[in-house]
Protein backbone atom coordinates (compact mmCIF):
# COMPACT_ATOMS: atom_id res chain seq x y z
CA UNK A 1 0.00 0.00 0.00
CA UNK A 2 1.18 3.48 -0.87
CA UNK A 3 0.22 6.77 0.75
CA UNK A 4 -0.25 10.14 -0.94
CA UNK A 5 -0.67 13.64 0.44
CA UNK A 6 -3.82 15.53 -0.47
CA UNK A 7 -3.14 18.80 -2.31
CA UNK A 8 -5.47 21.74 -2.77
CA UNK A 9 -5.77 23.49 -6.11
CA UNK A 10 -7.25 26.93 -6.59
CA UNK A 11 -8.54 27.18 -3.06
CA UNK A 12 -11.27 24.60 -3.61
CA UNK A 13 -10.46 21.37 -5.43
CA UNK A 14 -8.54 18.61 -3.68
CA UNK A 15 -6.17 16.47 -5.75
CA UNK A 16 -4.06 13.37 -5.17
CA UNK A 17 -1.38 11.96 -7.44
CA UNK A 18 -1.76 8.47 -8.95
CA UNK A 19 1.08 5.94 -8.81
CA UNK A 20 2.87 6.14 -12.18
CA UNK A 21 3.39 2.37 -12.41
CA UNK A 22 -0.34 1.76 -11.99
CA UNK A 23 -1.22 4.52 -14.47
CA UNK A 24 1.12 3.03 -17.08
CA UNK A 25 -0.42 -0.43 -16.70
CA UNK A 26 -3.91 1.05 -17.00
CA UNK A 27 -2.89 3.04 -20.13
CA UNK A 28 -3.72 6.33 -18.42
CA UNK A 29 -2.26 9.45 -19.97
CA UNK A 30 -2.75 13.13 -19.15
CA UNK A 31 -6.26 14.13 -20.14
CA UNK A 32 -7.70 10.63 -19.77
CA UNK A 33 -11.07 10.29 -18.01
CA UNK A 34 -11.61 7.96 -15.06
CA UNK A 35 -14.70 7.10 -13.04
CA UNK A 36 -14.86 7.89 -9.31
CA UNK A 37 -17.13 5.81 -7.09
CA UNK A 38 -17.89 6.86 -3.52
CA UNK A 39 -19.40 4.19 -1.28
CA UNK A 40 -21.43 4.24 1.91
CA UNK A 41 -18.48 2.73 3.79
CA UNK A 42 -16.34 5.79 2.96
CA UNK A 43 -14.31 4.11 0.20
CA UNK A 44 -13.37 6.07 -2.92
CA UNK A 45 -12.60 3.92 -5.96
CA UNK A 46 -10.86 5.11 -9.13
CA UNK A 47 -11.86 3.03 -12.14
CA UNK A 48 -10.64 2.99 -15.70
CA UNK A 49 -12.72 1.65 -18.58
CA UNK A 50 -16.27 0.27 -18.36
CA UNK A 51 -17.43 -1.86 -15.46
CA UNK A 52 -17.84 -5.56 -16.00
CA UNK A 53 -21.46 -6.42 -16.66
CA UNK A 54 -22.24 -3.02 -18.24
CA UNK A 55 -22.49 -4.32 -21.79
CA UNK A 56 -25.97 -4.07 -23.33
CA UNK A 57 -25.17 -6.74 -25.93
CA UNK A 58 -27.36 -9.79 -25.27
CA UNK A 59 -25.85 -13.20 -24.66
CA UNK A 60 -26.46 -15.29 -27.80
CA UNK A 61 -27.35 -18.97 -27.39
CA UNK A 62 -27.88 -21.42 -30.24
CA UNK A 63 -30.49 -23.86 -28.99
CA UNK A 64 -30.48 -26.54 -31.68
CA UNK A 65 -31.88 -29.81 -30.33
CA UNK A 66 -31.22 -28.87 -26.69
CA UNK A 67 -33.24 -30.71 -24.11
CA UNK A 68 -35.74 -28.30 -22.47
CA UNK A 69 -34.26 -29.02 -19.03
CA UNK A 70 -30.77 -28.17 -20.28
CA UNK A 71 -32.21 -24.94 -21.66
CA UNK A 72 -33.80 -24.19 -18.29
CA UNK A 73 -30.51 -24.71 -16.43
CA UNK A 74 -28.72 -22.39 -18.86
CA UNK A 75 -31.27 -19.60 -18.48
CA UNK A 76 -31.19 -19.87 -14.69
CA UNK A 77 -27.39 -19.74 -14.75
CA UNK A 78 -27.46 -16.63 -16.97
CA UNK A 79 -29.90 -14.95 -14.56
CA UNK A 80 -27.74 -15.82 -11.55
CA UNK A 81 -24.65 -14.53 -13.38
CA UNK A 82 -26.32 -11.12 -13.67
CA UNK A 83 -26.81 -11.21 -17.45
CA UNK A 84 -29.60 -8.82 -18.46
CA UNK A 85 -30.53 -10.15 -21.89
CA UNK A 86 -30.33 -13.55 -23.60
CA UNK A 87 -31.10 -14.12 -27.27
CA UNK A 88 -32.05 -17.70 -28.19
CA UNK A 89 -31.91 -18.91 -31.77
CA UNK A 90 -33.07 -22.22 -33.26
CA UNK A 91 -31.86 -23.88 -36.46
CA UNK A 92 -35.36 -24.29 -37.84
CA UNK A 93 -37.92 -23.54 -35.15
CA UNK A 94 -38.31 -23.99 -31.42
CA UNK A 95 -40.14 -27.10 -30.35
CA UNK A 96 -43.29 -26.66 -28.29
CA UNK A 97 -41.51 -28.13 -25.25
CA UNK A 98 -38.60 -25.71 -25.62
CA UNK A 99 -40.90 -22.71 -25.96
CA UNK A 100 -43.01 -23.74 -22.98
CA UNK A 101 -39.90 -24.25 -20.88
CA UNK A 102 -38.53 -20.79 -21.71
CA UNK A 103 -41.87 -19.20 -20.85
CA UNK A 104 -42.03 -21.18 -17.60
CA UNK A 105 -38.54 -20.05 -16.56
CA UNK A 106 -39.39 -16.38 -17.19
CA UNK A 107 -42.40 -16.75 -14.90
CA UNK A 108 -40.22 -18.33 -12.20
CA UNK A 109 -37.58 -15.56 -12.20
CA UNK A 110 -38.33 -12.13 -10.73
CA UNK A 111 -38.41 -9.31 -13.28
CA UNK A 112 -37.75 -11.53 -16.32
CA UNK A 113 -39.91 -11.62 -19.43
CA UNK A 114 -39.86 -12.66 -23.10
CA UNK A 115 -39.59 -9.38 -25.02
CA UNK A 116 -39.42 -10.82 -28.55
CA UNK A 117 -40.58 -14.13 -29.94
CA UNK A 118 -40.86 -15.70 -33.38
CA UNK A 119 -40.49 -19.31 -34.66
CA UNK A 120 -36.67 -19.13 -34.81
CA UNK A 121 -35.73 -16.53 -32.22
CA UNK A 122 -36.63 -15.56 -28.66
CA UNK A 123 -35.22 -12.77 -26.53
CA UNK A 124 -35.40 -12.98 -22.74
CA UNK A 125 -34.68 -9.88 -20.72
CA UNK A 126 -34.54 -8.79 -17.08
CA UNK A 127 -36.46 -5.55 -16.61
CA UNK A 128 -35.75 -5.08 -12.90
CA UNK A 129 -33.10 -2.50 -11.99
CA UNK A 130 -30.92 -2.71 -8.90
CA UNK A 131 -32.27 0.56 -7.49
CA UNK A 132 -35.73 -1.06 -7.42
CA UNK A 133 -34.48 -3.91 -5.22
CA UNK A 134 -34.21 -4.02 -1.42
CA UNK A 135 -32.04 -6.94 -0.40
CA UNK A 136 -32.94 -6.71 3.32
CA UNK A 137 -36.66 -6.62 2.46
CA UNK A 138 -36.22 -9.60 0.14
CA UNK A 139 -34.54 -11.54 2.97
CA UNK A 140 -37.44 -10.66 5.31
CA UNK A 141 -39.93 -11.85 2.71
CA UNK A 142 -37.93 -15.04 2.20
CA UNK A 143 -37.97 -15.65 5.96
CA UNK A 144 -41.75 -15.23 6.03
CA UNK A 145 -42.22 -17.59 3.08
CA UNK A 146 -39.88 -20.28 4.44
CA UNK A 147 -41.26 -20.19 8.00
CA UNK A 148 -44.88 -20.14 6.82
CA UNK A 149 -44.22 -23.25 4.74
CA UNK A 150 -42.42 -24.81 7.71
CA UNK A 151 -45.33 -24.07 10.08
CA UNK A 152 -47.93 -25.53 7.70
CA UNK A 153 -45.83 -28.63 7.05
CA UNK A 154 -45.22 -29.42 10.72
CA UNK A 155 -48.89 -28.80 11.55
CA UNK A 156 -49.84 -31.40 8.94
CA UNK A 157 -47.62 -34.00 10.65
CA UNK A 158 -49.75 -33.92 13.80
CA UNK A 159 -53.07 -32.63 12.45
CA UNK A 160 -55.82 -33.87 10.17
CA UNK A 161 -54.84 -31.61 7.26
CA UNK A 162 -52.40 -32.25 4.42
CA UNK A 163 -50.16 -29.86 2.51
CA UNK A 164 -51.86 -29.50 -0.86
CA UNK A 165 -48.74 -28.91 -2.96
CA UNK A 166 -45.40 -28.88 -1.10
CA UNK A 167 -43.64 -27.56 -4.20
CA UNK A 168 -45.57 -24.25 -4.36
CA UNK A 169 -44.02 -22.60 -1.29
CA UNK A 170 -40.62 -24.06 -2.12
CA UNK A 171 -40.85 -22.48 -5.59
CA UNK A 172 -41.70 -19.12 -3.99
CA UNK A 173 -38.63 -19.39 -1.77
CA UNK A 174 -36.46 -20.38 -4.73
CA UNK A 175 -37.72 -17.34 -6.65
CA UNK A 176 -36.77 -14.95 -3.86
CA UNK A 177 -33.38 -16.56 -3.29
CA UNK A 178 -32.62 -16.48 -7.01
CA UNK A 179 -33.18 -12.72 -7.07
CA UNK A 180 -30.88 -12.15 -4.07
CA UNK A 181 -28.30 -14.45 -5.67
CA UNK A 182 -28.46 -12.48 -8.93
CA UNK A 183 -27.85 -9.11 -7.30
CA UNK A 184 -25.13 -10.52 -5.09
CA UNK A 185 -23.29 -11.57 -8.25
CA UNK A 186 -23.96 -8.22 -9.95
CA UNK A 187 -22.74 -6.40 -6.86
CA UNK A 188 -19.43 -8.26 -7.08
CA UNK A 189 -19.08 -7.30 -10.74
CA UNK A 190 -20.34 -3.72 -10.68
CA UNK A 191 -19.61 -0.87 -8.29
CA UNK A 192 -22.67 0.95 -9.64
CA UNK A 193 -24.90 -1.94 -8.60
CA UNK A 194 -23.41 -1.84 -5.09
CA UNK A 195 -24.25 1.86 -4.92
CA UNK A 196 -27.81 1.22 -6.12
CA UNK A 197 -28.34 -1.56 -3.57
CA UNK A 198 -27.12 0.69 -0.76
CA UNK A 199 -25.07 -2.04 0.92
CA UNK A 200 -21.39 -2.54 1.57
CA UNK A 201 -19.81 -5.67 0.13
CA UNK A 202 -19.59 -7.39 3.55
CA UNK A 203 -23.25 -6.59 4.24
CA UNK A 204 -24.32 -7.87 0.82
CA UNK A 205 -22.41 -11.11 1.42
CA UNK A 206 -24.06 -11.60 4.81
CA UNK A 207 -27.55 -11.10 3.35
CA UNK A 208 -26.77 -13.48 0.49
CA UNK A 209 -25.65 -16.28 2.83
CA UNK A 210 -28.71 -15.64 5.04
CA UNK A 211 -30.96 -15.98 2.00
CA UNK A 212 -29.21 -19.22 1.05
CA UNK A 213 -29.84 -20.66 4.52
CA UNK A 214 -33.49 -19.58 4.43
CA UNK A 215 -33.90 -21.27 1.07
CA UNK A 216 -32.62 -24.43 2.75
CA UNK A 217 -35.19 -23.97 5.54
CA UNK A 218 -37.86 -23.93 2.82
CA UNK A 219 -36.36 -27.17 1.44
CA UNK A 220 -36.61 -28.73 4.91
CA UNK A 221 -40.25 -27.59 5.09
CA UNK A 222 -40.93 -29.30 1.77
CA UNK A 223 -39.36 -32.49 3.10
CA UNK A 224 -41.55 -32.36 6.23
CA UNK A 225 -44.63 -31.78 4.06
CA UNK A 226 -43.83 -34.87 2.02
CA UNK A 227 -43.53 -36.88 5.25
CA UNK A 228 -46.88 -35.51 6.48
CA UNK A 229 -48.65 -36.46 3.27
CA UNK A 230 -47.25 -40.00 3.41
CA UNK A 231 -48.24 -40.74 7.01
CA UNK A 232 -51.07 -43.25 7.24
CA UNK A 233 -52.38 -41.36 10.27
CA UNK A 234 -51.14 -38.14 11.89
CA UNK A 235 -48.85 -38.48 14.88
CA UNK A 236 -50.76 -38.09 18.15
CA UNK A 237 -50.36 -38.19 21.91
CA UNK A 238 -47.14 -37.22 23.65
CA UNK A 239 -45.07 -37.72 20.50
CA UNK A 240 -47.23 -35.22 18.64
CA UNK A 241 -46.99 -32.67 21.47
CA UNK A 242 -43.23 -33.05 21.62
CA UNK A 243 -42.88 -32.72 17.86
CA UNK A 244 -45.07 -29.59 17.71
CA UNK A 245 -43.11 -27.95 20.52
CA UNK A 246 -39.74 -28.67 18.94
CA UNK A 247 -40.94 -27.53 15.51
CA UNK A 248 -42.04 -24.21 17.01
CA UNK A 249 -38.67 -23.79 18.71
CA UNK A 250 -36.83 -24.49 15.46
CA UNK A 251 -38.73 -21.67 13.76
CA UNK A 252 -38.09 -19.36 16.70
CA UNK A 253 -34.29 -19.75 16.52
CA UNK A 254 -34.41 -19.09 12.77
CA UNK A 255 -36.48 -15.94 13.34
CA UNK A 256 -34.19 -14.67 16.08
CA UNK A 257 -31.06 -15.40 14.06
CA UNK A 258 -32.36 -13.55 11.00
CA UNK A 259 -33.29 -10.64 13.25
CA UNK A 260 -29.61 -10.27 14.05
CA UNK A 261 -28.99 -9.67 10.33
CA UNK A 262 -31.88 -7.52 9.12
CA UNK A 263 -32.91 -5.77 12.36
CA UNK A 264 -29.49 -5.24 13.94
CA UNK A 265 -30.06 -7.17 17.17
CA UNK A 266 -27.45 -6.73 19.90
CA UNK A 267 -24.71 -9.25 20.60
CA UNK A 268 -26.43 -10.69 23.68
CA UNK A 269 -29.58 -11.54 21.70
CA UNK A 270 -27.56 -13.17 18.93
CA UNK A 271 -25.43 -15.19 21.36
CA UNK A 272 -28.60 -16.51 23.02
CA UNK A 273 -29.44 -18.29 19.78
CA UNK A 274 -26.40 -20.55 20.11
CA UNK A 275 -27.51 -21.87 23.49
CA UNK A 276 -31.07 -22.29 22.24
CA UNK A 277 -29.80 -24.30 19.26
CA UNK A 278 -27.71 -26.59 21.47
CA UNK A 279 -30.65 -27.31 23.78
CA UNK A 280 -32.95 -27.85 20.82
CA UNK A 281 -30.58 -30.38 19.24
CA UNK A 282 -30.39 -32.31 22.52
CA UNK A 283 -34.19 -32.44 22.73
CA UNK A 284 -34.46 -33.50 19.08
CA UNK A 285 -32.01 -36.33 19.74
CA UNK A 286 -34.11 -37.40 22.72
CA UNK A 287 -37.27 -37.43 20.60
CA UNK A 288 -35.49 -39.41 17.90
CA UNK A 289 -34.52 -42.04 20.48
CA UNK A 290 -38.12 -42.19 21.74
CA UNK A 291 -39.33 -42.86 18.21
CA UNK A 292 -37.06 -45.91 17.94
CA UNK A 293 -38.16 -47.13 21.36
CA UNK A 294 -41.90 -46.70 20.71
CA UNK A 295 -43.40 -49.65 18.86
CA UNK A 296 -46.35 -47.80 17.30
CA UNK A 297 -44.48 -44.61 16.34
CA UNK A 298 -44.71 -43.75 12.61
CA UNK A 299 -41.26 -44.59 11.26
CA UNK A 300 -41.44 -41.78 8.71
CA UNK A 301 -41.57 -39.28 11.57
CA UNK A 302 -37.82 -39.70 12.04
CA UNK A 303 -37.30 -37.96 8.68
CA UNK A 304 -39.35 -34.99 9.90
CA UNK A 305 -37.35 -34.83 13.13
CA UNK A 306 -34.13 -34.86 11.10
CA UNK A 307 -35.48 -31.95 9.03
CA UNK A 308 -36.05 -29.98 12.26
CA UNK A 309 -32.42 -30.63 13.15
CA UNK A 310 -31.26 -29.30 9.81
CA UNK A 311 -33.50 -26.26 10.28
CA UNK A 312 -31.68 -25.66 13.57
CA UNK A 313 -28.33 -25.94 11.78
CA UNK A 314 -29.43 -23.18 9.36
CA UNK A 315 -30.43 -20.97 12.30
CA UNK A 316 -27.01 -21.42 13.90
CA UNK A 317 -25.26 -20.59 10.61
CA UNK A 318 -27.26 -17.35 10.32
CA UNK A 319 -26.55 -16.47 13.97
CA UNK A 320 -22.83 -16.99 13.34
CA UNK A 321 -22.99 -14.49 10.47
CA UNK A 322 -24.85 -12.00 12.64
CA UNK A 323 -22.27 -12.24 15.42
CA UNK A 324 -19.39 -11.83 12.96
CA UNK A 325 -21.02 -8.68 11.58
CA UNK A 326 -21.53 -7.24 15.05
CA UNK A 327 -17.92 -7.91 16.03
CA UNK A 328 -16.58 -6.43 12.80
CA UNK A 329 -18.57 -3.23 13.24
CA UNK A 330 -17.72 -2.82 16.91
CA UNK A 331 -15.28 -0.06 17.89
CA UNK A 332 -13.33 0.69 21.05
CA UNK A 333 -15.76 3.52 21.79
CA UNK A 334 -18.56 0.96 22.16
CA UNK A 335 -16.97 -0.41 25.33
CA UNK A 336 -16.39 -4.05 26.30
CA UNK A 337 -18.59 -6.77 24.82
CA UNK A 338 -20.21 -9.17 27.25
CA UNK A 339 -19.68 -12.80 26.20
CA UNK A 340 -21.75 -15.56 27.76
CA UNK A 341 -22.62 -15.10 31.45
CA UNK A 342 -21.11 -11.75 32.23
CA UNK A 343 -17.58 -12.38 30.94
CA UNK A 344 -16.15 -9.21 29.43
CA UNK A 345 -13.70 -9.02 26.57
Amino acid sequence: METRKIQQVGGGTYTVSLPKEWADKADIEPGAAVALHTHIDGTLVVQTGPESGESTTPLSLSVGDADPECLAHTLRAAYAAGIDAVELSARAAFTDDQRRKVERITRDLTGVTVTESDPERMRVRSLLDADEVSIPQSVRQLQFTALSAHRDATAAVTGPTTVEDPDVRDDQADRLYSMVDRYFQQGLDSLSVMDALGLTQPALFVHWVTARELERVADHAQRIAVVANRLDTPADGELAEAFDELADRSRTVVREAVGGIVDGADATAVQTVFGDCDRLRADLDALDRRLFETDDAPYRLTNAVDALGRTTDSAESIATLALRSLLRERTAADGPLTVGDGVDT
